[in-house]
């Protein structure tokens, strides 16, 4: 199953914790130099083994005139890997740009292509925000995995000259009866965690689902939110001949050796080459003294640029800082301050050890670089200096060993266009419709469905898994999980802040992955409209399987396109994000050779007062509940489906954005001139769950009456509770303001019911149409999954 790691195949010399006054220890004819690799043209390289296919391979030599060093060969595999070069998916993320107009590029700062999008939200702030995948490194090592994730996220956050102000996290394991998935859930969820709560990050959001779909592939995303003064934004390039390239932070070591580039990018099937690289291992401490360390520089003018060291470790960030800087740098690689003496040139190159970051710095500044660093006990190197002569020339103790355009390492890799068909057994599970199994009958059995269903993995309570995260550290969170979305208070001194929610349906984007994406985005902007602030910008992570599998592809391009239309309707500009393929495991074409398909999109909205905020659940007795929106016989692809019938067929619920904008604004003015004391959105579990979710935030009950919603709609009491029909919310407000609700649905043309009246400590049911009545005593808050106790 193991193959060579990238810079294992090069026969390098070892360099030395102390680089200034070490010597190689390898003799000099034993590296491979450019002057050897141009002498030596016909000797045989191991790039397959790298990930390089025989065109990619031949490319790298017409690129360069000669063949690659093995350093050169273990750059490039690693920064044309999948998950570095996005050669799969470039030709088709150009569809977000076509679909954002000048109107959505209004409050946008900065856009795709740097470390993380930058939105305005007002009175000279801005926010960063971006979600990215650790998925694989997760799986074979999970608290590392998920540790180095969070860690990655908030070192671009950085980057950007932010600071970041929280966290959220989207996991996805198999199924939750599996002997594998405790060994994964428990370290997924204690490194992030550990890694949050020890840099001091409040975690506001996220969800946790449980699906067989993932059981080898679990999804382990994490979205960091930095905020800035739009004169602080710094982007990642290496500009000005003779400026310096300084090395801080941790020091370099063997851990993480070609870890994400490559892991992320190839499946874990049984048979053929399969690199396994270590797992980075992160230190949290590192990384907050790091991140204080950073924005004094910032604040100081002394750096020209910053680049966070993640994927490909030093070889990345000197080929983009190079790249986009369109400049040239050079580095001597035996200065690199080390861990581990033992390393080769290649390993110190590839190495992805965590809390490391790479800074531009005129000489000029650099004696005050040098001071701040150490005023935070930070450890840095001058490794190099830029220059102006558009190549990347990297020496190890005077033997050059790259010598490259590094925009072809870094920008102008290959750009492949995938064929992609869809699946031959799309048209039958489509076919496979759920509205035709048989639904609950009766008190007794609705009752029982519903308590089914809200015991159930996913719909059950995660406290057991959010209430290991702080979520109130820094003193700015005014609401957080488990309401609709988490919202971050940024200014102390206007209230001005923002919402941020996350969200995705692998099961409805099985079904349709152009519906499936639009609805993903939709439950995301509808979350943040519910907590009332006004919805922005997004970024995404495209979590697919194999690109080399027409299927998954097809998936992918149909979502990709579906999510494109969609922001250009709703008006949020995809401001960057993240793609995660070859989340795949075994015989290509079957229906289960790769996880669900699963776009994770995260919604960012603005608040003027983020004391205008409303909660997801009721508090008080005597107020009145209203169902906006429409229900119909959508039960396909639902909760419902699936734990009382494991089923998994027909199309998922129609998206209509139109909908969901007015939806949208009746929420947000509902908000902003205190009609709505609580508000909570229809999704997953449909109008049972809501009913639940509102009931168990805070233990206050309701009864409400379902007949004049049977009548209204047109559906049987079992689908009006079991239907996850969109562009649908709970709203709860007093009854002198009940009027004014029903005034702003009106304005904005969204249908509307009074389902009932809030009180005592229960959920009371009542349809007189079907049956006398029915109560349900309500889950509470901390309940455990029924396999994880």
């Amino acid at each position: 199953m193991n193959g060579p790691d990238p810079a294992m195949t090069a026969d390098d010399a070892p360099s030395s914790a102390t680089p200034a006054t070490a010597a190689p220890h390898d003799r000099p004819g034993d590296l491979d130099t450019v002057e050897v690799a141009t002498s030596t043209p016909a000797q045989a390289q191991p790039f397959a083994e790298l990930g390089l296919k025989d065109d990619e391979y031949a490319s790298i030599r017409e690129i360069l005139g000669r063949r690659p060093t093995n350093a050169e060969l273990a750059m490039y595999s690693v920064m044309w890997s999948e998950h570095c070069s996005y050669k799969s998916s470039k030709k088709h993320l150009g569809t977000f740009g076509k679909h954002t107009t000048d109107a959505m590029r209004e409050k946008l700062l900065v856009g795709m292509g740097e470390n993380a999008g930058v939105v305005d939200i007002g009175d000279g702030w801005a926010v960063t925000f971006k979600v990215e995948s650790h998925n694989h490194p997760s799986y074979i090592e999970p608290y590392q995995g998920a540790a180095t994730g969070v860690g990655g996220i908030v070192r671009d956050i950085i980057s950007m000259g932010a600071r970041p102000v929280a966290v959220m996290d989207q996991l996805r394991f198999g199924a939750i009866d599996h002997p594998d998935t405790a060994r994964v859930v428990h370290g997924v969820v204690s490194g992030v965690g550990g890694y949050g709560n020890s840099l001091g990050l409040p975690n506001i959001g996220g969800e946790t689902v449980f699906d067989a779909a993932y059981q080898t592939n679990p999804l382990v995303n994490a979205l960091c939110v930095g905020v800035l003064r739009h004169e602080d934004i710094h982007l990642a390039s290496a500009t000005g001949p003779g400026n310096k390239v300084v090395l801080f932070g941790a020091r370099t070591g063997g851990d993480g050796i070609g870890g994400a580039s490559i892991l992320a990018s190839e499946t874990f099937d049984e048979g053929g080459p399969v690199k396994r690289p270590s797992v980075q291992v992160g230190d949290p401490f590192m990384e907050k003294v790091l991140i204080e360390c950073c924005l004094e520089l910032f604040a100081a003018h002394t750096v020209e640029g910053i680049q966070d060291l993640g994927a490909a470790g030093i070889s990345c960030a000197t080929s983009e800082l190079a790249a986009n800087g369109s400049s040239g740098m050079h580095i001597d690689l035996e200065t690199v301050l080390l861990r581990d003496p033992t390393l080769t040139a290649g390993e110190i190159l590839m190495s992805e050890s965590q809390e490391r970051m790479m800074a531009v710095v005129s000489p000029e500044k650099l004696a005050q670089f040098e001071a701040i660093v150490a005023k935070w006990d930070v450890e840095a190197a001058v490794i190099g200096e830029v220059t102006g002569d558009g190549r990347l020339t990297i020496d190890h103790y005077g033997r050059r060993i790259v010598d490259v355009d590094p925009s072809t390492v870094a920008i102008d890799g290959p750009v492949y266009d995938r064929p992609y068909t869809r699946p031959d057994w799309q048209d039958s599970l489509q076919a496979d419709r759920a509205e035709a199994l048989p639904r609950p009958q009766g008190p007794e059995q609705i009752a029982q469905t519903i308590r089914d269903l809200i015991a159930s993995p996913n719909l059950a309570s995660k406290g057991w898994v959010t209430d290991q995260f702080d979520r109130y550290v820094g003193g700015n969170t005014a609401l957080a999980m488990p309401d609709d979305a988490g919202v971050i208070r940024v200014d102390e001194t206007t209230g001005r802040g923002v919402a941020l929610a996350t969200d995705a349906n692998g099961r409805y984007t099985k079904l349709d992955p152009r519906t499936g994406a639009q609805l993903a985005l939709a439950e995301a902007y509808r979350n943040v409209a519910t907590s009332g602030a006004v919805p922005l910008a997004i970024t995404d992570c495209l979590n697919f399987g194999s690109p080399e599998d027409p299927g998954p592809m097809w998936q992918l391009v149909e979502a990709i396109g579906g999510l494109a239309e969609a922001c250009e309707i709703l008006e949020v500009p995809v401001t960057g994000g993240n793609v995660s393929l070859y989340n795949s495991t075994g015989e290509t074409g079957r229906i289960d050779s790769a996880v669900h398909p699963t776009p994770v999109v995260g919604v960012l909205g603005v608040f003027d007062d983020v004391s205008r905020r409303v909660p997801s659940g009721w508090q008080v007795e005597g107020l009145s509940v209203l169902l906006l929106g429409t229900t119909r016989e959508e039960l396909s692809g639902s909760a419902w489906a699936d734990v009382a019938h494991q089923h998994l067929g027909g199309l998922p619920p129609q998206v209509d954005l139109e909908a969901e904008r007015s939806l949208a604004r009746v929420l947000i003015a509902a908000s902003q001139e205190g009609v709505a004391a609580a508000a909570h959105d229809l999704s997953e579990g449909g109008l049972a769950q809501a009913l639940v979710e509102s009931v168990t935030r805070f233990g206050t009950g309701v009864q409400v009456d379902l007949d004049a919603l049977l009548e209204r709609d047109g559906v049987d009491l079992a689908t009006a509770l079991l239907s996850e029909s969109q562009a649908r919310a709970l709203v709860a407000v007093s009854a002198e303001q009940e009027e004014a609700l029903v005034a702003l649905c009106a304005e904005h043309g969204v249908p509307q019911l009074r389902l009932g009246i809030t009180g005592t400590d229960a959920l009371d049911i009542r349809s007189v149409a079907t049956f006398a009545a029915a109560e349900l005593r309500t889950l509470r808050e901390g309940t455990l999954p029924r396999h994880f106790g």
